[in-house]
């Protein structure tokens, strides 16, 4: 074969430091737009971002060539660093870890969906209780301590 490849996409999901309900509705969009252009401008293919009050879903291709914990790394420290200057909110943080899931070509169109309707999704559900549930499906082992 003369040529490379990839469907590499990512189901990316982090929270804001202790879970504090800090991405506050008023720049909530303006931030999942700044997460999509932070995604592209490190030559990711950004095609979802959503959440809500206390963590943010993201949908990403990726190239053979990225890192995926330097990406997220980056886009996290990217997105601080906005909050930061453009929201005024000196202390605010996302939490060190994330959760980061291979998505297959059929399922992005569903994934893009809940992503969309996380404010649906989370009448019903706590951020723990539906990340437990991607843990699950994806056969990800973990300890709960570790999960607030």
């Amino acid at each position: 074969m003369s040529s490379t490849y990839l469907s590499l996409h990512y189901h990316v999901i982090f929270s804001t430091k202790h879970r504090q309900p800090t991405i506050l509705d008023p720049w909530r969009d303006e931030l999942h737009r700044y997460h999509g252009g932070t995604v592209n401008a490190l030559g990711g293919f950004a095609q979802g971002c959503g959440g809500i009050i206390d963590h943010v879903h993201l949908l990403v291709g990726l190239k053979a060539t990225h890192c995926l914990a330097d990406f997220v790394r980056e886009l996290k420290k990217s997105a601080t660093a906005w909050v930061q200057d453009n929201q005024g909110n000196r202390n605010f943080a996302w939490q060190v870890g994330y959760a980061a899931f291979t998505i297959s070509a059929p399922s992005r169109g569903d994934l893009q969906d809940y992503i969309r309707d996380q404010e649906e999704h989370h009448r019903k559900r706590t951020f723990r209780e539906e990340l437990i549930v991607f843990l699950n499906k994806a056969g990800v082992e973990f300890d709960a301590k570790y999960l607030d």
